[in-house]
């Protein structure tokens, strides 16, 4: 080997510690780390999948269009008209059912004398009804079947009358769709 001539960088001087920076790998977490982000990325890889397949397939609709919606139509509440009677016959297996509704009645504004409460002669009438006599009486009929939560409306003479002031009168005859225990049908 040639000789080449000394220099200022030959002559450092020699100390006993170390020189520079020697580090050594964080121990352990290494390996854990990188398994972990392996299955994060593997996991957000197969729902990638899934949703894009259920996208081609049809199944997922990314863009949906609006649906049109239906005007609702008006739907004819009635009048509410405290000035008729009210007869309440009970036709469930339910006993203070007429009560509860004539007490409904009268803190929805007619007066107690004008709300009478029965039972009925029979105990499983199908549907609650509001019975009326002539046409004149349907929306009072209709605005009464509002008050006690919905009801069917009917015209019918059955129930025809009025009281001895002659005061005009619907009928409510409440059905089983209102008790609580609804009578068994026996097995045919």
């Amino acid at each position: 080997m040639s000789k080449l001539p000394r220099d200022r960088f030959d002559e450092v001087p020699r100390s006993t510690g170390r020189v520079g920076a020697h580090r050594a790998e964080a121990p352990g977490m290494n390996g854990w780390v990188v398994l972990l982000w392996s299955f994060v990325a593997a996991l957000v890889l197969i729902i990638a999948g899934i949703f894009g397949a259920l996208a081609v397939m049809g199944r997922i609709d990314l863009f949906p269009e609006a649906a049109p919606s239906a005007a609702p139509t008006p739907e004819q509440t009635g009048v509410i008209d405290p000035s008729y009677s009210v007869l309440i016959l009970n036709a469930t297996p339910d006993s203070g059912l007429d009560d509860q509704m004539r007490d409904t009645l009268i803190n929805a504004g007619w007066a107690a004398a004008t709300v009478l409460a029965s039972d009925s002669a029979s105990d499983d009438f199908e549907t609650t009804t509001v019975y009326y006599v002539s046409a004149e009486d349907e929306e009072a009929a209709k605005g009464l079947a509002g008050v006690i939560g919905g009801a069917e409306v009917q015209q019918s003479d059955y129930y025809a009358g009025q009281t001895e002031d002659g005061q005009k009168q619907l009928t409510i005859v409440i059905g089983v769709d209102r008790a609580a225990s609804v009578p068994e049908t026996p097995a045919p």
